[in-house]
């Protein structure tokens, strides 16, 4: 795999971890502010997110 694809993938999976972190804070009302905030749906949907994003980057990195 290419270094350019590899570094946009890693890019792409550290966004959904962070993507997954901020919809779980929301879905335990952390971080107030938007209609999923107290929701519980968003920590799974969150989770779910985020562990995408790092086996995505687990994957990437492995030789």
């Amino acid at each position: 795999m290419n270094s350019t694809i590899k570094t946009i993938i890693k890019i792409i999976a550290v966004l959904l971890v962070i993507a997954g972190g901020i919809w779980i804070l929301q879905g335990v009302n952390i971080l107030p502010g938007s209609f999923m905030t107290g929701d519980p749906q968003w920590v799974i949907n969150g989770a779910i997110t985020a562990l995408i994003g790092a086996a995505l980057f687990w994957f990437t990195n492995r030789k």
